[in-house]
């Protein structure tokens, strides 16, 4: 299970730094903090896995336009979080509330809604095992 955690923070941290998942807040860089829960092996899917973490975004914080090539939910733990796929409406979620992401959506907007209080929820992924769990979109 070690190998795996550490595996999982691994391919988290440099497909999240690799998509440029960060932004300018202030004279320093904040950046959101990945904490790995579970990665799992699906038995119905030879080939795909199951990831649970939990996001922690800064205030102010606001990720770069990106995708991932997955099945992604997303459940607002506490403070609250702007949403986004192109083509979608901007859903500003609270806690309790969640928000769902297909393989072909571009997540247009990401961000903590206050500028002074901390945002965090937790993400269900499901991808094929190998892909990248971020993919910039310019």
């Amino acid at each position: 299970m070690q190998a795996t955690i550490a595996t999982f923070k691994r391919i988290l941290a440099l497909s999240f730094l690799g998509a440029a998942t960060f932004a300018l807040t202030s004279p320093l860089m904040a950046q959101e903090t990945i904490t790995p829960i579970m990665t799992h092996t699906l038995a119905a899917a030879p080939g795909s896995e199951a990831l649970m973490y939990t996001v922690d975004f800064p205030p102010g914080f606001s990720s770069s336009i990106h995708r991932h090539d997955a099945q992604v939910s997303v459940y607002v733990l506490e403070g609250s979080v702007v949403m986004q796929v192109k083509g979608g409406k901007e859903l500003t979620l609270s806690p309790g509330q969640s928000f769902y992401e297909n393989p072909n959506d571009i997540h247009v907007v990401s961000r903590n809604a206050s500028k002074s209080k901390p945002a965090k929820f937790l993400v269900f992924l499901i991808h094929k095992n190998g892909t990248p769990l971020v993919i910039p979109v310019k």
